[in-house]
This record gives C-alpha cells, sequence and structure tokens, in this order.
C-alpha cells in the first residue's frame, strides 16, 4: 500500500474529509451552546379567541431550549399544535434573536356528540368551550370520518332553508347514509339517503318551494316531515298521533 500513490492519495482524500467533517461537526455544537447568538424573544401572530398567553408560554417553555441556532422549530410546533384550540402553527427564525410562531386557531362550527366539536374547515376536534356558546351551536352525527361531508352538506342545508327563515339544529347521518334535520322551529325532516336521479338536496328543494302553500298555512305546529317520497311528502302534528 505504501508505495501505491494512488491508494495513499485515496486516503489521504478520505483523512481530509474526515477532518473537515470533525470539524463541521464541532463548529455547530460550539455554535448551537454559544452565547453569540442568544434567542432573545418568540413573537406570536393570529387573532386569538380561546388559546390565552398564558397556555402559550407553558407549552413554550419546554420546547424553546438553546440558542436562536440550535431551537428545534420542529419541537416548538408540536407543542403549540398540543393546545387543545390549535388547529396548525408556524415556525421560522427571524435574524438575529426572534422566533415568529403564526398561529391558527380552530373555530367551531357545530358540536359532534356529547363532547366535541367540529371545525370550519369539517375537522373535529377537543377542546373547552363555554356551555353556554356551546349550546347554540348545531348538533351533527354521522359515522367516523363523516365530519367534512356532515359539515358541508350542513352549509347546503342552511342555504336552502334561509328562504323559509330556518336552519339546521341538527345535522345527521345515519349508519346507512340517510339524512335528517331537526330545523330551529323544531321540526324535523326525514330526506332519506342520496340516490342517483334524487339527491337529497332536491327533496328539499321542493319541500321548501311547496311549503308557503301547504305548512305555511297550517296553524298547528308541526312536528315531522318526512320528505322520502318522488312526487310529495307526509307530515305528522303533535295532535293527530296515534
Amino acid at each position: 500500500m505504501w508505495d501505491n500513490p494512488r491508494l495513499l492519495h485515496a486516503a489521504a482524500n478520505v483523512l481530509a474529509g474526515l477532518a473537515v467533517a470533525l470539524f463541521l461537526l464541532a463548529a455547530a455544537q460550539w455554535l448551537s451552546r454559544s452565547a453569540l447568538f442568544p434567542l432573545r424573544e418568540v413573537t406570536v401572530l393570529g387573532a386569538l379567541q380561546e388559546t390565552s398567553g398564558r397556555e402559550i408560554g407553558r407549552a413554550l417553555e419546554p420546547a424553546v431550549a438553546g440558542n436562536f441556532l440550535a431551537a428545534d422549530l420542529d419541537s416548538v410546533r408540536a407543542a403549540l399544535e398540543r393546545l387543545p384550540w390549535v388547529r396548525r402553527v408556524q415556525v421560522r427564525r427571524v435574524w438575529p434573536d426572534r422566533l415568529e410562531v403564526a398561529l391558527e386557531e380552530h373555530v367551531a362550527l357545530a358540536r359532534w356528540g356529547d363532547s366535541d366539536l367540529v371545525n370550519t374547515h369539517g375537522e373535529r376536534f377537543t377542546a373547552p368551550f363555554d356551555s353556554g356558546a356551546r349550546a347554540r351551536l348545531p348538533l351533527f352525527g354521522g359515522p367516523a370520518g363523516s365530519e367534512a361531508e356532515v359539515a358541508r352538506r350542513y352549509r347546503r342545508f342552511a342555504a336552502q332553508l334561509a328562504p323559509l327563515g330556518e336552519a339546521p339544529e341538527r345535522v345527521l347521518l345515519t349508519s346507512r347514509h340517510a339524512w335528517q334535520l331537526r330545523l330551529t322551529g323544531g321540526l324535523t325532516l326525514e330526506l332519506g339517503r342520496d340516490l342517483a336521479r334524487e339527491p337529497v338536496e332536491r327533496r328539499l328543494a321542493r319541500f321548501v318551494a311547496a311549503y308557503p302553500l301547504t305548512l305555511g298555512r297550517i296553524e298547528q305546529r308541526h312536528e315531522y316531515v318526512d320528505l322520502r317520497y318522488p312526487n310529495g311528502f307526509s307530515l305528522r302534528v303533535p295532535d293527530l298521533k296515534g
């Protein structure tokens, strides 16, 4: 080996590469511990309604370690996204001594079951919420994984019912994929399942169009309407129960 110039040259290159790698590693470790690059500030951006500064501070305290260069942005992001009302976090370094954190909170659209909530993106989450404000939200229900679809349909149903001065206060998708609504006025609408020739929105549109000339003229309080008929609907009122 010692009399082979090519092998000696290759070995020298390897040793030089190792020396450079060790130097860079040592330099990185020194920089990560150096007092020359202190982390002086964490700026939080975002219009926060439900997440307090105290909660943010408690979450950041163990996550922000080391100086400006050593701060682990993924750890900071993960720590803040564990807060119940935080939906998404973006973190970036701002030279020379600051982290900038952009927080996006969940905006509650509806209740889901007894304890969870659904946000305006149709995502289910769990967070503490004022009981009075929670009670004013519509109630959603459906099979696991259907949250986004229920939220999407809720908006469609609400738009269709607006001319009647009504809105859905409960939207239920059953395990058989049938839809049921309860309106703010107390009326329950049985919409049934989507069919290729007739989606449930078409049944609801037919009901809205017929309402002023039919149910709108009945003075009795309505309780339940079954819209699963091809050319009409059936009505149940409390006084007519069998």
